[in-house]
């Protein structure tokens, strides 16, 4: 039992960091898909949509912080913790990073055919990320009180 509350621990260590990246990925594919099509459909300002979707990479940025946080020595009276705040961390940063990629399509898509509404066309994306921020700077201050 002891081997597996610890390998827990250490689970909760990296998830952050591992299901943050994941996110990153399948949001920043949505945005890319989205960003390759406009470019086809205008003739300039291809550098917004490239920007717009590199967005929800800031999830793996956030989830490096707080894996680093984390990181201590795993033992059975910490495991618990570090597995709980870790995992659920980790499973809100791939959430928010998927649905900001959503949200920074659809930006892409409507600024295409109405290059005016590109600022407030990413308000969306920005409110998603303004989420996974608090996600990130609650953790931090829930990692100070896992024992070390």
């Amino acid at each position: 039992m002891e081997p597996l509350v610890l390998s827990m621990g250490w689970l909760g260590i990296f998830s952050p960091l591992a299901l943050g990246a994941i996110g990153s990925m399948i949001g920043v594919g949505r945005g890319g898909l989205a960003a390759a099509g406009a470019m086809l459909e205008v003739e300039a300002g291809y550098g917004r949509f490239v920007g717009v979707s590199a967005m929800p990479s800031s999830q793996t940025i956030y989830g490096i912080v707080v894996m680093l946080t984390l990181n201590r020595p795993v033992t059975l009276a910490n495991s618990p913790g570090l597995f709980v705040l870790g995992a659920l961390t980790g499973v809100a940063l791939l959430v928010s990073a998927m649905a900001q990629g959503s949200a920074c399509a659809a930006s892409i898509n409507a600024s295409k055919s109405k290059a005016e509404v590109f600022g407030i066309s990413i308000a969306p994306a920005a409110v998603i990320e303004g989420f996974a921020v608090f996600v990130f700077v609650f953790a931090l201050v829930l990692a100070a009180s896992i024992p070390t």
